[in-house]
């Protein structure tokens, strides 16, 4: 595998090792042995699995409380998906990043605890797939305003396409008003 840091190194993207032929291919997209020799030694607990259509995006989400890192992929389709930093002491704190994940690219992101976390669909629809560090609790979900002008995120919206948002996402905090980790 090989593991390439963004632009906020702890928010990693990864590219597994695919092994093909005619018959189709086979890839390894987790290992306890070496994600942890690249830096990324995390127990998961919960893994999941969610299908959405074409401009569907979901987020920016995180957990003040149990925070979850996140393993993150795309396993049918594309979509543009993001992290940002919510950590007051990071050198990065507010700053995002964004990758295009796809089953043809089958790249995957680590999004570590302290971040939002969302993605927009791309294509027609995708099945998005991840492990999370710690179990979901909505009791300490937080929403960040996906369209936040402090943040900036540059969504690549496919031309003719608007964002298709759920209520909890819709009403989500600006930046300014967001509660953070330390």
């Amino acid at each position: 595998m090989k593991f390439t840091p963004t632009r906020i190194p702890e928010v990693v993207l990864i590219e597994p090792k695919v092994f093909g032929d005619d018959r189709g291919f086979f890839m390894e997209t987790w290992q306890a042995k070496t994600f942890s020799e690249a830096g990324i030694g995390v127990d998961f607990v919960q893994d999941n699995h969610s299908r959405s259509r074409l401009g569907t995006l979901r987020g920016l989400h995180y957990q003040l409380q149990q925070p979850q890192g996140k393993l993150v992929r795309c396993v049918i389709g594309t979509v543009f998906d993001v992290a940002v930093d919510m950590r007051r002491s990071s050198p990065t704190f507010g700053l995002w990043v964004g990758e295009v994940l796809s089953a043809e690219n089958r790249r995957q992101l680590w999004v570590p605890a302290g971040f939002a976390h969302g993605f927009l669909v791309l294509s027609e629809s995708a099945d998005f797939v991840y492990k999370c560090t710690d179990y979901y609790n909505p009791a300490s979900e937080q929403s960040l305003a996906w369209n936040d002008s402090k943040v900036g995120i540059e969504w690549p919206f496919p031309p003719g396409v608007e964002a298709l948002l759920s209520k909890k996402d819709s009403e989500g905090k600006a930046f300014a008003h967001a509660e953070t980790f330390p």
